[in-house]
C-alpha cells in the first residue's frame, strides 16, 4: 500500500492570532476549526491553513514572507467574490500563464503571500 498525499497545510507566522483569524474569516471565508491565542487551524472547503504566533524577537522571529499556494478548480467565482469585497482589484487575475495556470495572489496582514491557482 502506497502513501497517498492529500493536502498541504502551511503553518504561517502571525503577530496577532485574533486579528489574523478575523481577517481570514471576513476577507477570504475561512472558518476556525481549533486553536487558541497561540495556534489556530482554519478551513475553507478542502483547504487548511494553520497560524502560529511568534514574538518577533531574535529568539522567536516572526520572519514573515511565507508563501502558500492553494490549488482550486474553477477559480473565477471565488476571485469575483473577493473583488466584490474589495480584497483584490479586478485586474489581478492572471489567466493562461506560461506555466499553465489561472491565478491571483494577495498578502495577508503579516506579509505572507497567498496564491490561489487553477491548473488549466
Amino acid at each position: 500500500m502506497k502513501t497517498e498525499f492529500l493536502a498541504t497545510i502551511p503553518v504561517l507566522p502571525s503577530s496577532d492570532i485574533e486579528r489574523d483569524l478575523q481577517w481570514y474569516e471576513e476577507k477570504l471565508g475561512f472558518k476556525k476549526i481549533f486553536g487558541d491565542s497561540m495556534y489556530v487551524g482554519i478551513h475553507l472547503k478542502n483547504v487548511w491553513l494553520h497560524l502560529q504566533w511568534h514574538a518577533d524577537t531574535p529568539e522567536d522571529p516572526l520572519l514573515g514572507g511565507s508563501v502558500a499556494k492553494i490549488f482550486v478548480k474553477n477559480i473565477e467565482p471565488y476571485f469575483n467574490k473577493l473583488v466584490a469585497k474589495g480584497v483584490i482589484p479586478k485586474d489581478k487575475l492572471r489567466k493562461d500563464t506560461p506555466w499553465g495556470t489561472h491565478e491571483f495572489g494577495i498578502y495577508d496582514l503579516n506579509n505572507n503571500s497567498i496564491f490561489f491557482v487553477e491548473d488549466v
